[in-house]
């Protein structure tokens, strides 16, 4: 078992855990929205999505930003997953990712959708 994502206590005041499948959502969901800096022992670490929000909404900047979240996804998670295809979609106060990948020790296809508010 693997800490669940974000960290709280279960209902026996453990810390929480989760499956391997939801583990690597987890991590996902970590690489996508944690900004390089942010984590003092691996300053390059993340994406930097949240960063890119307030720029202008250009196609440009929309085929950047995939290419930002496949390559960063791919460079930190290349060992648990293949990413297959992410789209960005940014709605008013909310950022949306939705993410295709293959889990590499399975084969199992998964498609996940995050949300972030960025308001």
């Amino acid at each position: 078992m693997n800490v669940d994502f974000p960290f709280h206590v279960d209902g026996n005041g453990r810390t929480a855990a989760t499956g391997d499948t939801d583990h690597v959502r987890d991590l996902v969901e970590q690489v996508l929205f944690t900004s390089p800096g942010e984590r003092v022992n691996r300053p390059d670490f993340g994406c930097g999505l949240l960063q890119l929000v307030f720029d202008p909404n250009r196609e440009e900047l929309a085929t950047a930003t995939q290419l930002l979240v496949q390559s960063s996804l791919q460079r930190w998670l290349a060992e648990l997953i293949e990413v297959q295809d992410a789209r960005v979609r940014a709605r008013d106060a909310q950022l949306e990712v939705t993410v295709a990948y293959r889990l590499v020790r399975t084969s199992e296809r998964h498609v996940e959708v995050f949300t972030k508010d960025v308001a």
